[in-house]
This record gives structure tokens, C-alpha cells and sequence, in this order.
């Protein structure tokens, strides 16, 4: 996808005289000539490791009760050891993909084990203290190994272990380990940016937004909703202003950063919505949430898709809303319906008019 844009905008650039042919041609050759970022080879590596080790762990289930437990206690054992210095010898000679496969069939038998020693033994403990030794197992031989796919099993486990969490207590607030999922989403982050695994940064964002949900059906406080609004709408134009958009942390961290905090804003505005009654409040904040939306597609609109899609949305909806609260009672159903599609194409209008300013922007600081 990306190569296929990179190769129109050379032969724009071309056909416009900003560079020549020659130099388009190297451009284009220099990107082919990096690594593949997909590879088709290496996932079914991945899926297999994970497969395999889903059988591990199936087979450790079973309990295998004709077995003596010693010798099921050293063939697990024996299987972490030669996973982890098989993947260390790959890595050494460079077989990245069956690398990365062999570490995740090591990481996923390190579960296994702890489950089946425990079973053999009835060692005290719970299920949620293997789920947090099992995320500490993932991220430390993440950061060792510097391996992608570790990194992304660590943060399916920071989910698994806060799943492990909710199931025990029955959703309730319980002690600090209620606070596990926000430690884990830092330590994910800090992994990804080490291990380069950017698609795995979405793992710890959504544990973070999942977490500030379940916070919310705790409390069901409308100025906990208020604050997620504050909250992430502030996290969101830092990240959206100088300095800090400058910098060198915001650039590699992608569009993440402003697309999340956006949503967590996003989400305290639709549970406003929530908790107020019909009304001139509501008809206020909805107004509010206009002009976030606007402030939004402003700041990031050109460069993160996934913040303008999202204020696209919010700005539709909203629209919507006002025009069934302000002629709905007055109106009949067909009529609302007419001045809805009327509202749309105002906001099909501005946002149109919206992307040629930007255009226009870019085109006057190209010059």
C-alpha cells in the first residue's frame, strides 16, 4: 500500500519537475531494498510456534496422569531450555522469523509449567499471581531477545491477566492489583518503542481504555465522566501542539498517542451523554462536542486518519442529535428525517471546506 502511494508521488514529482527521473528511480530502489515489513513466511512461523504451544499447554491440562511426575515435570522443563537456546542460537545467526517462533513456544511452555508443577504439587497460589509471573516471563524475554512477537504475547497476557482479575473478584475494586493493568500498559509501551513491535502498541492503549471503562461501571459518576473528557482531551492537544508535537518521543510514537487520548474524550462525552437528562444541558454539551470535533479534525485531521474518521463520526452523530431535539417534538418523523439529510450535507460541506484549507496550507509552505 505504502509502496504504491510512494511511486505515484515520485511520478507526480517527476511529471512536476521537482526531481529528476534518476533520482525517483533510486528513492523507489532504496525502499525496495529494506527489509519487508510483512512478511507471509514469518507469521505462519509465529502461528505455528502459537499453535504448537497451544498444544503444550493442552496436553499440560490433561494432567497426563499415566506419566510419572517427575518425568512430566523434566519434558516441560526440558522444552523451555531448548526453546530459549535454540531461539538464542538463531538469533545469533541472523533466522530472525524461527527466532521469534521458537521464543514464542518458549514463553507460552514457561505458563504451561508453572500451571503443571502447581497441579502436581498443590502449591498455594492463585490463578492471578501465574497470569502476573507469566507477563513478567513474557516482557523480560521481550526485552532480552528484543523479539516483536514476545512483545505482542506480553500483551495479550496484560489482557488475559486483567480478565483473570475481573473473574476472581467479580468485577470489584480488590486491593493493588486493580492497578496491574495501567503498571502493565507502561511496561508494553516501553517494549514496543524497544523492540520496535508498533502494532503491538494498540494492545497496551486498549488495556488502558478498558480499564478506564471498568473504572467507570464501578463509580458511574458523572464528574468521573467529566474528567475523562478533561483528561484526554488535554493529553490530546499536547500532543497535537508544540512543543511536544515536535519532539522526537511524539514523532516515533506514531498516531497513536492523539487517536487514544481522543478516544478516552470521545468516551467521557458519550457517558455525559449518558447521565444527562434531556434538556438545555444536554443541548449545551452537545454543542461542546461540535466544537471538540472541529478542534480535532483542525489539529490532527491531515495527518492521523484514524482521529479524523473519529471526529467525522462524533460531528455526524451529534448533528443528528440536535436536529431530533430541536425539531422532533415540532416536526413529524418524515420531516426529521429531511432536515437530518440536510444537516449531514452541511457537514459533508464543512468538512470538505475544512480539507481544502489544509490543502491549501501545505501547498502555501511547499512554496
Amino acid at each position: 500500500m505504502y509502496r504504491g502511494r510512494l511511486e505515484r508521488d515520485l511520478s507526480v514529482w517527476v511529471g512536476k519537475g521537482l526531481i529528476p527521473e534518476a533520482t525517483a528511480e533510486l528513492l523507489l530502489g532504496e525502499y525496495d531494498s529494506r527489509p519487508a515489513s510483512f512478511s507471509l513466511g514469518r507469521v505462519l512461523m509465529v502461528l505455528a510456534a502459537v499453535l504448537l504451544g497451544a498444544a503444550l499447554l493442552l496436553l499440560v491440562a490433561s494432567n497426563w496422569e499415566a506419566i510419572p511426575r517427575l518425568v512430566r515435570a523434566g519434558a516441560i522443563l526440558a522444552v523451555i531450555w531448548m526453546a530459549y537456546l535454540g531461539a538464542a542460537a538463531l538469533f545469533a545467526r541472523g533466522a530472525i522469523a524461527a527466532a521469534n517462533a521458537l521464543l514464542v513456544v518458549g514463553v507460552l511452555s514457561f505458563g504451561g509449567a508453572i500451571s503443571l508443577i502447581g497441579q502436581m504439587y498443590h502449591l498455594s497460589g492463585d490463578e492471578q499471581t501465574v497470569m502476573y509471573l507469566w507477563f513478567a516471563i513474557a516482557a523480560i524475554s521481550a526485552a532480552l531477545f528484543r523479539s516483536g512477537p514476545a512483545t505482542a504475547i506480553a500483551g495479550f497476557l496484560s489482557w488475559a491477566s486483567f480478565g483473570v482479575y475481573l473473574s476472581n473478584y467479580d468485577t470489584r475494586w480488590v486491593g493493588a492489583g486493580a492497578w496491574a493493568p495501567l503498571a502493565m500498559s507502561v511496561v508494553l509501551i516501553a517494549l514496543v518503542r524497544y523492540t520496535d513491535a508498533g502494532r503491538s502498541r494498540h494492545l497496551a492503549y486498549f488495556l488502558v481504555v478498558g480499564w478506564l471503562a471498568w473504572l467507570y461501571t464501578l463509580h458511574d459518576d458523572f464528574w468521573l465522566a467529566a474528567a475523562y473528557v478533561v483528561c484526554g482531551l488535554a493529553v490530546f492537544l499536547a500532543v497535537s501542539l508544540p512543543p511536544l508535537r515536535n519532539s522526537v518521543f511524539v514523532k516515533t510514537a506514531g498516531a497513536a498517542p492523539a487517536f487514544y487520548a481522543f478516544l478516552i474524550a470521545t468516551v467521557g462525552l458519550l457517558l455525559l451523554n449518558i447521565e444527562l437528562e434531556k434538556g438545555g444541558a444536554l443541548v449545551v454539551l452537545s454543542l461542546i462536542t461540535l466544537a471538540i470535533a472541529v478542534l480535532a479534525i483542525a489539529l490532527q485531521g491531515r495527518d492521523n486518519g484514524a482521529v479524523r474518521y473519529l471526529a467525522y463520526l462524533m460531528f455526524a452523530a451529534d448533528v443528528l442529535y440536535l436536529a431530533s431535539e430541536t425539531v422532533g417534538s415540532i416536526l413529524g418523523t418524515s420531516s426529521l428525517f429531511l432536515l437530518s439529510g440536510v444537516f449531514v450535507a452541511l457537514v459533508a460541506w464543512l468538512v470538505i471546506r475544512l480539507e481544502r484549507r489544509f490543502g491549501g496550507k501545505k501547498a502555501e509552505v511547499a512554496q
